[in-house]
Parts: structure tokens; C-alpha cells; sequence
């Protein structure tokens, strides 16, 4: 048989679909290698040589897929096309021992006729690619290694730093300091009600020649009052009418930086959601590839979407000729295609309307988004008739009114926009008006808005910061190092500490945190892809002067730690006072007494780290006190002398909650915690499936396997399953409504 390595389980899954009795396709799990740890993994004084090791996760899987690679005829690599997919490739050939002529394999689409044509079209792993990805992991590497001691020393054991990441930082502690710099001033708007027979519209006031009074016009309460009296005795004349047509053009089919802000201004999704998302919905072979800045569109795909909408929607719709667009992100690939849904001959856009897919309802929404924006992108202009009407008033001042008229929906039809339709009456020049009432709003000027995830992606892609490959991963690794959180209107907001890693970065290395140098950096790495620059070259002529700088920084910049006395005394030994200190949680209480006691506590509104607790047991390595912590993915025993011993174990409890995963079957769902200490009920292969309520599942016997299984809702069913709640049981699908009388028990 012939041997095919994907990375995911999904993925491996879809593609057995369409291939026969002679192929085996297998997961790799994601990466299997990666750089040794600390110094080892890169030799600077030798050219960058890289000393890679296997992923400690990856290493029973890595030798079942030599087992089976031994078997086999022949092995071929068909991971995900980008940088990445290239990387694992690559690591695979190597472990696997495979010659340079191995099959390396690439498609847009999973689907039948899109792997059988690259099963007839092989290549052999594309080491530019790699070159590029091992720069881009080693540039990652250096910053990383070289900034974290600089913070620790500087700021706060355990602080990190990254090299896209900060700038990505320093974005939101800027518009942080927009917010905090912005003075409110109030400000009224008047709008006149006018009465044309028994039709009623609004009109602003303007200038007496009809120019606009400007946000700050009227900028007193007494300045609004007399305007107000003023057109209460004024008469209304229409003076002028205008009609025109406007045309507007349909959106382009989506890239990842729109569909990220386009699921987030339609579901709230952040862009780490709306990626996992369209990934399974990708290694299903549902869409194309997701990590996309082209908007090229294959020829069948505008000739199935062109059929399609004459045939279902109608030949108004279709445009005389097919619309083609050209991406405007720096150093988009247009050698790729933009996202859409997937189909080939067997599987036609008509046979993938959204209303015939089984999916989740979080992949239903995705994916009727990415329906409707691909079709929308072949379609006919929106055509409205907008119309503006002056009216005179006999004072210092005038109205305008506005409406719009939707003469043709056009691509609408499928893809609804934000416009509002707004529509006037049949009205004449001279006529006269009346007026039915005024209203006077006071309003007060606001900040900025700060980043949403949608807004920050939009930042980055137009600065050329980062790829679609890594837009969501910026974002979330920030939120994990605790150096951004989102406010309660879910705009991403800088933390106390990530406001002085930043400054302290931003101060220091100028270079790392500057928007142009990082896009620039971006721009070798796409040059290193196409064999147009060295990456050794790349490295050398970043890492000489960087190092240098820190260096130089390590010995000239003071210590900003913070360990202020205080007169409380320490809870816990009694003889140390509290002392404050930061961290990366921020500050917090410790023990004036540390190391020989450990007590900490978060100040007053503060977040803090969940306490350790004192256990009984020994450490097996170094003979010091066993502690209990709370990890990311739940509790854990560890060693009080961290971090000199580095001894941990999982702390073993035969009553944990575990029980197999709906979604992806081969899985356990266990109780885990965020790292504030929340707990929650998630799958143990996450990333590869993101399973995960809040709240406890429900759980029953399955007697066909004599095991537990969690009970899906009986409404709605789809991977969503019941949970407990204080008010009974319930569906863990919010726009579900089921629920029972009861709390069930297992």
C-alpha cells in the first residue's frame, strides 16, 4: 500500500473518502519536531546550524508512523501547503529517512478530483519554503530567548517577549494611550420632523447655504436652545433636489483577515475561534484553505457559481462578465486562492447550499458566511437612487435631508449589507413643509475605540505584520501571557503589566517593536520562500546588532521590580512584613520572607495567580515540600523548589470527571482550568478538537460499550450536549432552548 501523512485526524479521515484500497492515509498529529531547548537548539557561532529533537507529545506517534512507513511501498507527504505544511513535511522526510525524490503532494481543496490531480502532479518538498519557516522559527527563537531574561531581570520572573507579538502589543498600548489623553466635550445635534402631506421624515440643520454645522457646530446648550427657538417660528421652503444613482459593487470573496472581522462583526467570534472553525471545516472538505491573503478565484469556481446563480436566482443576476479581484494585503500569494466552499464534480456548489450541510451550528454559521461572500463576489451591482433635499428656514440656518432608494438589491440579495434604506417622499421645488417637532440631543464626544480582535487583524494585515497564518495566534498569545485581557465591551485592553513590558521594550529595542522594520522582516521571510534572499544571510544581519543591544541593555538599564514594605505581617510565618511586588499577573502581596516562605496573595482588584497549597509529599528529585497548583490544564503536583528543580507530576484523582469526546470521538473530555482558575470541561486533544462547556455535562451509561458517555440534547443534538446548571439542565447550546425539570445524575 501507498502511504499518505496529513497532519489531523479529520483530515486523514476526508481524504480516505476518495482514495481507494491501495492508500492509507495517517496523521502526523501537527509538528513532530522542533529546535532543542535553550542554547542547544541554535549554534549562532556556526552559521545558525539548527539542532532539532522530537516533540515529546509527538514521540509515540512518531514511531508508529516509522513502524508503518517500513510496511509501506511508498510514503507521501500531503500536509497543509503554506510554510508550515512545508516544515512538517520536511521533518517528516527526515525522521522517515525518505529520499529527496519522496512524493510531496499539495491541494487547495479537499476534494476528489483536487487530491487525484495532485496525486498525478507530485513534487518533491520545496526547501525555500522550509528555509523561510526555519528563519521565521528562528528569528522567533532568538527574540524570545533574548528578551524574556531581560524582563525577568528587569520586571518579573517568568516574563516573555516575541518578536511580532510585541509589536502587535505596542498597537494596543498606543490606542491605550489615545483613550487615556482623550478630553470628552459635549455637543448637540438638532433634527427638525417635517411634514410633506401625510408622509413624515427628518432633516439636520446646516449653514443658511446648506453646509454642514460639523460635529462640535453646536457646542452649548444655549447655542442649541437658540436655534431650536429659532426654527419654531422659522417657515420651511424646499430650495433643491437632487437624484443620483449610486452604484455599489459587491465585496470580494474573503481572505482570512476579513473572514476573521467579518465573523466577528456578524457573531462575536474571536479570530482563534473563527480559525478553528474554518479549519475543521477545511479538513472535512467543506472550504478551501483558510490561511489565505489571495483573492483569486479558480475558473470553475466562477463558472459553477455563475450557473448557479442563473439558474436559482436569476439571469438579472449574473454580470455580462466574471469578476475578478487582486488583493491589496503586502506580499499576498497570489499564486493561492481565496476562501470559498469546496466542490468538484461530484460535489457542486448546488449540492452545497448551506441548508443541506450536516454541521455544528458554529460551522453552519461560518460557513453560510463564506457561502454567501463567494457568491455575492459573482454577482451583479447593488443599484440605489440616493436623493438630497435642501430646505430654506428664513433664519441663519438650513436643512438637509438624505434618503436612498434600493432601485435593483443586486448581490444584496445574497450577501446583505449594513446600508440602511432610508426612503423620502414624493417632494417638489418650493414646496412648502411643516414642522411636526424638533428634537435637541446633547451627546458627549467619545475615545478612540480600542482594538477589537476584528480591528487589530485589520491593523496588522494593512501594515504587513504578521501572516494569515499567525493573525489569531498574535492575538490569543498575548491574552495568554496576561499582557492584554478584553474589557467588558470585548475590545482588547492592555494590562498594568503589559503596559511596563512594552515601555521597557519600546525603549530599548526600538528595532524589535517598529511597525516598518517588522514588515520588512516579513518581506525577507516571502523573499527566503521564492529563493530570492539567503536566510542565513537574513539571520546574521538581524542577530549581530540585536545582540550587541542587549548586552549593552542588560548592563546599562535599572531593575523596575517592584518590592515595596508594607506594616501588614505575613499570614502564614508571622515574622516577614507583606511586600509589593510585580508579576505577571500584576501586583501582588509576597512574603518579605521569600524563598524560606512563599505566601502570596493579589492586592485589592486585583487578579492574582490561584494559590498554591502544601501537600505531605516529598519531592522524589530534590527532597523539598510537593505543592498543589493550578496549571492551564487543571491541577497539578509540583516541586516548592522551582525554579532550580523542575520536578511535576499530574495530580491523579480515580474520581476526575473523564468521559469520551462527542465531537471527535478519540479524545477524553476532563474538567480543566483557565489560568485564573476557572474551570471548565474540555477536550484533552485540544487543538486538534475544540470541544469545551463551561458547565459540568451531563453523563449516562452507554450499556452497548458498558462505559459513560455524555447525553447529547434531544432538541437539537449536533455535538451539543446537556450540562448542569443551578437551575436544572440544560442544553450547552445557548440558542437552544431546551431544558429539563431536573438535574440529572449520572
Amino acid at each position: 500500500m501507498t502511504l499518505v501523512i496529513v497532519e489531523s485526524p479529520t483530515k486523514a479521515k476526508t481524504i480516505n473518502r476518495f482514495l481507494g484500497k491501495h492508500y492509507k492515509v495517517i496523521s502526523s498529529g501537527g509538528h513532530i519536531r522542533d529546535l532543542k531547548k535553550g542554547d542547544a537548539g541554535i549554534d549562532t557561532k556556526n552559521n545558525f546550524k539548527l539542532n532539532y529533537e522530537i516533540i515529546p507529545k509527538a514521540e509515540d506517534r512518531v514511531k508508529e508512523i516509522e513502524q508503518l512507513a517500513k510496511k509501506e511501498k511508498e510514503v507521501i507527504l500531503a500536509t497543509d501547503e503554506d510554510r508550515e505544511g512545508e516544515a512538517i513535511a520536511y521533518h517528516l522526510a527526515q525522521i522517515l529517512k525518505l529520499d529527496r525524490k519522496t512524493k510531496r503532494i499539495v491541494f487547495h481543496e479537499i476534494t476528489e478530483n483536487a487530491i487525484k490531480h495532485s496525486l498525478e502532479n507530485p513534487r518533491t518538498v520545496d526547501m525555500q519554503l522550509v528555509d523561510a519557516q526555519k528563519a521565521r522559527r528562528v528569528l522567533d527563537r532568538l527574540v524570545g530567548f533574548g528578551l524574556s531574561p531581560f524582563l525577568w531581570a528587569k520586571i518579573s520572573y517568568g516574563l516573555s517577549a516575541g518578536r511580532v507579538q510585541s509589536v502587535a502589543l505596542r498597537l494596543i498600548v498606543e490606542k491605550e494611550r489615545e483613550v487615556q489623553k482623550f478630553k470628552p466635550q459635549d455637543y448637540w445635534n438638532i433634527i427638525v420632523h417635517l411634514i410633506s402631506g401625510k408622509h413624515l421624515f427628518e432633516a439636520e440643520v446646516t449653514t443658511k447655504n446648506g453646509k454642514s454645522l460639523g460635529k462640535m457646530g453646536i457646542d452649548t446648550e444655549k447655542k442649541a436652545k437658540d436655534i431650536v427657538d429659532a426654527l419654531k417660528k422659522a417657515t420651511y421652503t424646499v430650495t433643491k433636489i437632487e437624484q443620483k444613482k449610486r452604484v455599489k459593487r459587491p465585496y470580494a470573496p474573503f481572505r482570512t483577515s476579513t473572514l476573521q472581522q467579518a465573523a466577528a462583526a456578524r457573531f462575536g467570534y474571536p479570530s482563534k475561534r473563527t480559525m478553528m472553525i474554518a479549519q475543521k471545516l477545511y479538513e472535512k472538505g467543506f472550504i478551501t484553505y483558510p490561511r489565505t491573503d489571495s483573492l483569486n478565484l479558480s475558473q470553475d469556481a466562477v463558472k459553477q457559481a455563475r450557473t448557479y446563480i442563473q439558474k436559482e436566482i436569476g439571469d438579472a443576476y449574473v454580470p455580462e462578465k466574471p469578476r475578478f479581484y487582486k488583493s491589496e494585503a503586502k506580499g499576498a500569494q497570489e499564486a493561492h486562492e481565496s476562501i470559498r466552499p469546496a466542490f468538484d464534480g461530484k460535489a457542486t456548489l448546488a449540492s452545497r447550499v448551506p441548508q443541506k450541510m450536516k454541521l455544528t451550528p458554529q460551522e453552519k454559521k461560518l460557513y453560510t458566511l463564506i457561502w454567501q461572500r463567494f457568491l455575492a463576489s459573482q454577482m451583479q451591482d447593488a443599484v440605489q437612487l440616493a436623493t438630497t433635499v435642501d430646505v430654506a428656514t428664513q433664519t441663519p440656518y438650513g436643512l438637509h435631508a438624505t434618503g436612498v432608494v434600493t432601485e435593483f438589491d443586486g448581490f444584496t440579495k445574497v450577501y446583505p449589507t449594513e446600508l440602511t434604506e432610508k426612503e423620502l417622499p414624493s417632494l417638489k421645488e418650493q414646496q412648502e413643509l411643516k414642522e411636526k417637532n424638533i428634537d435637541s440631543n446633547k451627546h458627549t464626544t467619545q475615545p478612540p475605540p480600542r482594538f477589537s480582535d476584528a480591528s487589530l487583524v485589520k491593523e496588522l494585515e494593512q501594515k504587513g505584520i504578521g501572516r494569515p497564518s499567525t493573525y489569531a495566534s498574535i492575538i490569543s498569545t498575548i491574552q495568554d501571557r496576561n499582557y492584554v485581557e478584553k474589557n467588558e465591551q470585548k475590545r482588547l485592553q492592555p494590562t498594568t503589566i503589559g503596559m511596563s513590558v512594552n515601555d521597557i521594550i519600546v525603549k530599548n529595542f526600538p528595532d524589535i517593536v517598529n511597525t516598518g522594520f517588522t514588515a520588512t522582516m516579513e518581506e525577507d521571510l516571502d523573499k527566503i520562500a521564492i529563493g530570492k534572499k539567503d536566510w542565513h544571510k537574513i539571520l546574521q544581519a538581524f542577530y549581530s546588532p540585536f545582540e550587541k543591544n542587549l548586552t549593552k541593555k542588560m548592563k546599562e538599564v535599572k531593575s523596575q521590580k517592584i518590592a515595596k514594605p508594607t506594616k501588614e505581617k505575613c499570614p502564614e510565618c508571622g515574622e516577614h512584613n507583606l511586600v509589593e511586588k510585580n508579576g505577571r499577573f500584576g501586583a501582588f502581596y509576597a512574603c518579605g520572607g521569600y524563598p524560606k516562605c512563599r505566601f502570596t496573595k493579589p492586592m485589592d482588584g486585583e487578579e492574582g495567580p490561584p494559590q498554591p497549597k502544601h501537600t505531605d509529599e516529598k519531592c522524589p528529585e530534590c527532597g523539598k515540600e510537593i505543592l498543589e497548583r493550578i496549571g492551564k490544564f487543571g491541577a497539578f503536583l509540583a516541586c516548592s523548589g522551582y525554579p532550580k528543580c523542575k520536578f511535576s507530576k499530574p495530580k491523579e484523582d480515580k474520581n476526575a470527571f473523564s468521559v469520551p469526546c462527542v465531537k471527535c470521538v478519540e479524545g477524553l473530555v476532563k474538567e480543566k482550568h483557565t489560568k485564573k482558575g476557572k474551570s471548565f470541561y474540555g477536550c484533552i486533544r485540544y487543538p486538534d478538537c475544540d470541544f469545551a462547556v463551561w458547565d459540568k455535562p451531563v453523563v449516562v451509561k452507554d450499556d452497548r460499550v458498558k462505559k459513560d458517555k455524555m447525553k447529547l440534547c434531544p432538541k437539537c443534538k449536533d455535538n451539543n450536549v446537556l450540562v448542569e446548571k443551578k437551575s436544572g439542565v440544560v442544553c450547552s447550546n445557548k440558542e437552544c432552548k431546551y431544558k429539563a425539570r431536573a438535574t440529572a445524575k449520572k
